[in-house]
């Protein structure tokens, strides 16, 4: 057809932006419920080899400015179990290295897949993919949140607990972007949380307000000691994060008394342990505890795709 034909072409528009999860509270209660119980029943059916290619030919693009094992293959091969595809890209392989506008990016994705999700350093880049995208962006992990994983440590605990009424938490370290989105999703499933972590590595104020906005706000304190007396759960992650580096030596003096061992754990004899990996042995946590019965970090690690498997299907449909 020659290029001065007068035939109306058709002009695609984007549609509205969709549902995204930056953060847990993205997610009503009743849906972050749905989440949860739809998990449990992806899990039992990949137990079981029943196929649930409930998203057949979905694709879902996966961003990573972070490298990680858990979150490519829990995402990937979860995709594949729906039927899906994912495909991934590298810190090295996409134009945002050279200059790119995330904004930019988000817009030619939306055109290509159904889903994008990113595992990023600077949360606002989350934000303004989502504002510019017009398929759910899904935080694979940020500097101040990680959803994915909280929905994984919701399911675990209601696998352990059979629910979550009368579940007490303790959460030992770092205030972090896992600390920050467990406070808000422990608020919203109505658990009991406990936090201890040292002075000046609390989690963010606006965090805590919107737990409490959610539910309830957790216990903030100082004294591992104190918060994990009697707890059904003792809840740690490591101290020095991806791009702390530098911060090592300084951090690795803040948090002596932190770590979670045997002793720390006698003050709670019956808790399980939980870790959402990777683990720094004898740094947060000693290698005993991790290898221990009481520890429920494998199960948390599968719970990661069956999680996000339940959340692509409820974004997608």
């Amino acid at each position: 057809m020659s290029k001065h034909a007068t035939q109306t072409m058709p002009n695609p528009t984007i549609e509205s932006p969709a549902d995204h999860l930056l953060d847990v509270d993205d997610l009503s209660d009743d849906e972050l419920a749905e989440v949860v119980s739809t998990a449990e029943e992806l899990k039992q059916a990949h137990h079981e080899g029943e196929p649930h290619a409930v998203l057949p030919n979905q694709s879902l693009a996966m961003l990573f400015e972070k490298p990680s094992t858990r979150t490519r293959v829990s995402f990937e091969t979860g995709m594949t179990q729906l039927g899906g595809h994912a495909v991934y890209l590298g810190p090295d392989t996409t134009h945002l290295d050279h200059g790119e506008p995330v904004a930019d990016t988000a817009r030619a994705l939306s055109r290509y897949v159904d889903a994008v999700m990113a595992r990023v350093f600077d949360h606002d880049a989350l934000e303004s993919m989502a504002a510019h995208a017009s398929v759910p962006v899904v935080n694979g992990l940020s500097d101040d949140a990680h959803p994915c994983q909280t929905l994984a440590d919701l399911l675990t605990i209601y696998e352990e607990f059979g629910g979550f009424e009368d579940v007490s938490v303790a959460w030992v370290g770092d205030g972090n972007n896992v600390a920050q989105s467990f406070a808000i999703g422990a608020a919203m499933a109505g658990l009991d949380l406990t936090m201890a972590t040292p002075e000046g590595y609390e989690p963010d104020e606006s965090v805590l307000a919107r737990a409490a906005e959610r539910g309830s706000a957790p216990e903030v304190g100082h004294d591992p000691e104190a918060a994990v007396e009697d707890a059904d759960v003792v809840y740690t992650d490591v101290w020095v994060s991806m791009g702390q580096e530098d911060e090592r030596e300084a951090k690795l003096g803040d948090f002596d008394g932190f770590q979670v061992n045997d002793e720390l754990l006698s003050a709670a004899p019956d808790a399980d342990v939980m870790h959402c990996l990777p683990a720094h042995r004898g740094e947060e946590i000693t290698g005993e505890v991790l290898e221990s019965d009481r520890a429920l970090v494998w199960q948390q690690a599968e719970n990661r795709m069956h999680t996000q498997k339940a959340l692509l299907t409820h974004l997608l449909g």
